[in-house]
């Protein structure tokens, strides 16, 4: 079988979308039978192992690049002959799919990594949510499946109608992320003192992800405790605990700053799945959070979600898991991640859900298990 993944999210700064595709295609070859295509647009034209992107001039946020002739990316689907296709962003890549769907008949299965009923909510208020239901209720409702990281996900699918909708969440690579990359110099090197507070955030500085409350957590909190904000955008101008460094393409690199911190703070509360608290949690991090999006689901009872997204609370509950030790937190963390959420055991569900939807039969080179 023959599965192709279309995306504007692939991009050299695309986060948890790049990184899931990234995974999942090595996984499929070390332990399937499967041929496995990446379409995506980018910067320039290149093909590589199993990677075809094709040069789009229309350049967004965040690196990511987007298509315009719908006509054009169906006919790059189909020349790929798929089994099977699954789209990954919510914009012209998945009506390409679908058509392209149509035409070789075949199954189409769209995955709901962004939010956009949310974000346009956000950004252009009750009008925006409701422009951006319509047009999401009759896009996801083509699919013949849409698959939702979380629980939170599923729910706003089904607030639109949908009814074929499936939870599958994401993994993480728990030997990339893992406690043991802690580097003891990492505050020398930063030239803070030793018995500093250091606590991370990492991920694109977008709006949602609320990145002043962050901040405004960081100025109640004060010294001994630092944030390293490690990812892209512009960022509003920080306050002197905080320091901003660029977005990390080196998973490995990544995991070293977050493993040689000492907690990880999140205050968006509009995340689908959230992977990078999940890569946080791998290096055995405890988790504060804003209640709010699927982050709930991954950090409770092994973190501290706080009530309000607003600053003071995010501090007080940084103070709180300070108070009785972080690291038992972090350990606990770690063995949820260890039992429920690597790459193997998710992708072996993705699997399942895939041969369900083909009627491919087994597709594993070793016998599979349930996911969890």
């Amino acid at each position: 079988m023959h599965l192709v993944d279309t995306s504007m999210f692939f991009a050299p700064e695309g986060g948890g979308v790049g990184r899931y595709l990234t995974m999942k295609h090595a996984w499929l070859a070390r332990n399937t039978r499967w041929r496995h295509t990446i379409l995506a647009p980018g910067p320039e034209t290149s093909n590589a192992d199993g990677v075809q992107v094709f040069r789009a001039l229309l350049r967004v946020r965040h690196g990511y690049r987007f298509p315009l002739t719908r006509a054009r990316w169906t006919r790059r689907i189909l020349a790929l002959h798929p089994d099977l296709i699954e789209a990954g962003d919510p914009y012209l890549l998945p009506w390409a799919s679908l058509a392209a769907a149509q035409a070789a008949g075949v199954p189409a299965i769209g995955f709901y990594h962004s939010d956009v009923v949310g974000t346009a909510a956000l950004r252009f208020g009750l009008a925006g949510h409701a422009v951006a239901a319509r047009y999401a209720r009759a896009l996801y409702r083509q699919f013949d499946l849409v698959v939702a990281p979380s629980r939170y996900a599923v729910g706003r699918l089904r607030e639109l109608g949908l009814d074929r909708v499936a939870c599958q969440p994401l993994g993480v690579d728990a030997e990339t992320f893992h406690p043991q990359r802690r580097r003891l110099d990492l505050r020398a090197r930063l030239g803070l003192a030793q018995d500093s507070r250091l606590l991370a955030f990492a991920g694109r500085f977008a709006r949602e992800k609320n990145i002043e409350v962050l901040f405004e957590a960081m100025r109640c909190l004060g010294p001994p405790y630092h944030l390293l904000l490690i990812g892209s955008g512009r960022a509003p101008p920080a306050p002197r605990n905080v320091t901003v460094l660029p977005y990390e393409r080196d998973p490995f690199a990544l995991a070293q700053m977050l493993a040689s911190c000492d907690a990880f703070v999140h205050a968006g509360d509009r995340e689908t799945f959230g992977l990078v608290v999940l890569e946080a949690m791998a290096c055995a991090l405890p988790v504060i959070a804003v209640g709010g999006g699927a982050i709930t689901e991954l950090v409770e009872p092994h973190g501290l979600i706080v009530g309000q997204s607003c600053g003071r609370a995010l501090a007080e509950g940084v103070d709180a898991v300070f108070a009785t030790g972080p690291a038992s937190l972090g350990l606990a963390a770690r063995s949820v991640v260890e039992q429920h959420y690597t790459w193997d055991t998710v992708l072996r569900g993705l699997v399942s859900l895939y041969s369900h939807l083909h009627g491919a039969g087994a597709a594993l080179r070793t016998p599979a298990y349930a996911a969890d």
